[in-house]
C-alpha cells in the first residue's frame, strides 16, 4: 500500500509540530535556572561591596536574600561613588534601545533583530553595577538580560528558524523574570501582555514562557527555597466597608502613574543621545546620592524591600513620602533608562499603597499590593500579569481585589506606558503585518505577481499591473516564489560562489543583521545568515531534500 502524503508542504507539517518547541523551551528554562544561580550569588556579594563603600545596605526582602538586617547610615564620601556608577550605567546601557526589559519589546518588534552579545553583556554589566550602587534599577533587570543570554547561546548550540528565535528569546526573559519574582506563571503572562498597549496577547508564545518559567524557577527554588517575594500574613477579601477605600487607594496610585508617564517626557529626547546621556546619567546618580545623604537613604535600591516593611506596617503614613521621593527619580530617569523593569514599579505602587492604607485605615498589606498591581499596571500595561504577581505574593484571597485594582488603572492609564518600543496593537506590528497565509512558516513567502525574466531585474515585483488600456500588455504570472532560509550548517564560512544549488534555484538575497544585502559572489556565510531563494516549487522541494539529508 502507497503511503497517505498529506497536500501540505512539509514545512508547514514542521512548523504545526509543537514538539520542538516544547522541548527547547524547557531546556532553555533549565539553562536559564542555572544561569540565575550564580547570577544571584554574584548579586549579593556586589551588594556587600556596597554596603562597604556607602555604609548603607537597602532592605532586602524575605524571597530575595532577607530583611533583618542592620542598614547603616550613608556615608558622604562613600555616595560620591553614584554618579560615576549613574555616568557608566548610562554609557554600558544602550540609549536607543534601553533597559533589558525595553530592549525585548523593542526587539521583538524588529522581527527578532535584538542588541548582540557584546551589547547585551554590557547590559548585563550596567544593570548589575547600577543595582549594586543602589541606583534606581530593579533587582529584575540582570535576570531578564540573563534570559535573553540564555536563549543567545541556546541559539548557538541548536539550529532555530526565525519564529523560535523571536519565541524562544520572549521565553528566556519570562525564565529569568519568573525566578527573580517567584512567580513563573505571572512572569509568563508578563512577557506575553508587555509586548502591546492595547489589551492583546502574544497567546502563541504564551507556552514556551509558561514552560521556560516554570523549569528555571524550579532550578532556582531548589537553590534558594521557594520563599514568596514578599512575606504577608494570610490575607482576606476586605470587607464592604473597605471596599471604597481599597478602590480609592487603587485610582489614586494609578493617577500617580499616569501623572508619572507625562512627567517622564519633560525631558528633551535629543538631551538623552550620545555623550549629554553619560553626563546626565552622572547628574541622576548625584541627585540620588543628594538624597540619600539630605532627605532619606530609602531612595537606594529598587524599593521592593521597602515595601515589604510598609506591608509589614512599620513605615505608616511615612509610605507615601518614600514612594513620592522614588516617584520623582522614576520620572526623572525613565528616559535614560533609569526605572525600567518590573521591581521599580512595584516599589513606587507598594510604597504610596502603603502609606495611603495606612492613611484610610484600611488593610496595609493589601493597599501595599494593590498600590503595586495599580502602577505596574498602569506604567506597563500588564494588566492581568499584575493581577497574578499580587495573587503569587499575597495569596488566592488577593485575586478579586487585584483584578479590581487592575481594571481601575487600565481604565485611567488607557494605552500610555514607559516602554516606547511597544506596539499599540498586534496589527500594528511588524511581526504580523505581512504576511495573510497563517499556517505557513514565517520563512516562506509567496508572491502572486513577479517581473517576467528579461523585464527589469528578475525577481522584483511589479509595481503595477499593466493593462491593455494604457497600451501595455497584460502582466504575466510567473511561478516561481521566494523562500527564506537559514543558513545550513554545511555552507557556513562558504562563499556564495562555490554554492551547488538546484536548477532553477537562485539566491537573490542575504539577510544580515537586520537588512538584506546583495548576493555577491565573494560574501561569505555566517551562522546568523539567512538565504533568499527564488526558485519554483518543486526545484526549492529538491533544494530541500538535499539539505535534508544526513551529513
Amino acid at each position: 500500500m502507497l503511503p497517505v502524503r498529506s497536500p501540505l508542504p512539509r514545512a508547514v507539517l514542521t512548523r504545526l509540530e509543537t514538539g520542538r518547541l516544547v522541548v527547547l523551551s524547557v531546556v532553555l528554562g533549565v539553562l536559564v535556572g542555572v544561569l540565575c544561580v550564580p547570577l544571584r550569588l554574584g548579586l549579593d556579594a556586589l551588594l556587600r561591596l556596597s554596603s562597604v563603600v556607602t555604609g548603607y545596605s537597602p532592605p532586602g526582602t524575605p524571597g530575595e536574600g532577607g530583611l533583618l538586617m542592620a542598614f547603616g547610615a550613608a556615608l558622604p564620601w562613600g555616595l560620591l561613588a553614584l554618579p560615576l556608577a549613574g555616568a557608566a550605567y548610562a554609557w554600558l546601557v544602550p540609549g536607543e534601545t534601553g533597559d533589558p526589559l525595553a530592549q525585548l519589546v523593542r526587539g521583538y518588534h524588529a522581527r527578532g533583530q535584538w542588541p548582540g552579545p557584546v551589547a547585551q553583556v554590557r547590559t548585563l554589566a550596567g544593570t548589575l553595577l547600577g543595582y549594586a550602587g543602589g541606583l534606581l534599577v530593579g533587582r529584575d533587570a540582570p535576570f531578564t538580560m540573563v534570559g535573553q543570554l540564555g536563549a543567545w547561546v541556546l541559539r548557538r548550540a541548536t539550529r532555530l528558524d526565525a519564529v523560535e528565535v523571536r519565541a524562544l528569546t520572549l521565553a528566556g526573559a519570562a525564565a529569568g523574570l519568573g525566578a527573580v519574582l517567584h512567580a513563573p506563571l505571572a512572569a509568563a503572562v508578563l512577557v506575553a501582555e508587555v509586548l502591546y498597549r492595547r489589551f492583546e496577547f502574544e497567546v502563541e508564545v504564551l507556552m514556551p514562557c509558561v514552560l521556560a518559567s516554570v523549569a528555571a524557577y524550579a532550578v532556582y527554588g531548589v537553590a534558594f527555597g521557594f520563599t514568596p517575594l514578599f512575606s504577608v500574613q494570610a490575607l482576606q477579601v476586605p470587607s464592604a466597608s473597605q471596599l471604597p477605600g481599597v478602590a480609592g487607594v487603587a485610582l489614586a496610585v494609578a493617577l500617580a502613574g499616569w501623572a508619572s508617564l507625562f512627567a517622564c517626557r519633560l525631558l528633551p529626547g535629543a538631551w538623552t543621545t550620545g555623550p549629554r546621556r553619560i553626563v546626565l546619567g552622572g547628574v541622576f546618580g548625584a541627585l540620588t546620592a543628594a538624597l540619600a545623604l539630605w532627605s532619606t537613604p530609602a531612595v537606594l535600591g529598587d524599593g521592593a524591600g521597602w515595601v515589604q516593611l510598609g506591608a509589614s506596617g512599620f513605615l505608616g503614613e511615612e509610605g507615601i513620602v518614600a514612594g513620592a521621593w522614588r516617584w520623582g527619580l522614576l520620572a526623572l530617569g525613565a528616559r535614560l533608562a533609569f526605572g525600567g523593569g518590573v521591581l521599580p514599579s512595584v516599589g513606587v505602587g507598594g510604597l504610596l499603597g502603603a502609606g495611603l492604607g495606612s492613611l484610610l485605615g484600611v488593610d496595609v498589606a493589601v493597599c501595599a499590593l494593590v498600590g503595586a498591581v495599580a502602577f505596574l499596571t498602569t506604567t506597563l500595561n500588564v494588566p492581568v500579569a499584575a493581577a497574578l504577581l499580587a495573587v503569587a505574593w499575597g495569596g488566592d484571597a488577593m485575586l478579586p481585589t487585584a483584578l479590581l485594582a487592575a481594571g481601575l488603572a487600565h481604565l485611567v492609564s488607557g494605552e500610555s506606558g514607559l516602554l516606547p518600543g511597544q506596539a499599540r496593537s498586534r496589527a500594528a506590528s511588524p511581526v504580523h503585518a505581512a504576511t495573510g497565509l497563517s499556517l505557513l512558516p514565517e520563512g516562506v513567502r509567496f508572491v502572486a505577481r513577479r517581473a517576467p525574466d528579461g523585464a527589469g531585474t528578475p525577481g522584483t515585483p511589479l509595481d503595477a499591473p499593466s493593462t491593455a488600456e494604457d497600451g501595455g500588455l497584460p502582466p504575466l504570472a510567473s511561478d516561481r516564489e521566494l523562500y527564506r532560509r537559514g543558513v545550513p550548517a554545511s555552507w557556513r564560512g562558504a562563499r556564495l560562489s562555490v554554492l551547488s544549488l538546484p536548477p532553477g534555484v537562485e539566491v537573490v538575497g542575504v539577510v544580515r543583521e537586520g537588512t538584506v544585502r546583495l548576493p555577491r559572489p565573494e560574501l561569505r556565510l555566517t551562522a546568523d545568515d539567512e538565504l533568499v531563494f527564488l526558485a519554483r516549487p518543486e526545484a526549492y522541494a529538491a533544494l530541500e531534500g538535499v539539505l535534508r539529508l544526513p551529513g
